[in-house]
């Protein structure tokens, strides 16, 4: 199935549950798109798309910066994997197809 659409994630953070939507668009072997919560919209980049898994980071300002690192699978309407929250470790990532 295709990754390309829109999802409602939510990571489990040292901070709590963080939400965002994710807007996604496989092509060739890279994923393009963006990541949008609580600190605004930003793109993600270095994205790749190999079947239905994915990799791709993005940076936030808030709560304060960081590169956030994500590898992720795709399995029907639901995505899950983990997002590396730089020096504060690893977090679960869990979504739907909204």
């Amino acid at each position: 199935m295709s990754v390309d659409g829109t999802w409602n994630v939510k990571m489990e953070t040292p901070m709590g549950t963080r939400a965002a939507v994710l807007t996604l668009k496989a092509e060739g072997g890279t994923l393009t798109g963006t990541m949008g919560g609580d600190g605004g919209t930003t793109d993600i980049y270095d994205g790749t798309a190999n079947g239905d898994n994915l990799t791709w980071k993005t940076n936030i300002v808030q709560p304060m910066a960081l590169t956030l690192e994500f590898t992720a699978a795709v399995s029907g309407d639901t995505v899950s994997g983990s997002v590396k929250l730089g020096m504060f470790g690893n977090a679960p990532l869990s979504g739907t197809r909204a």
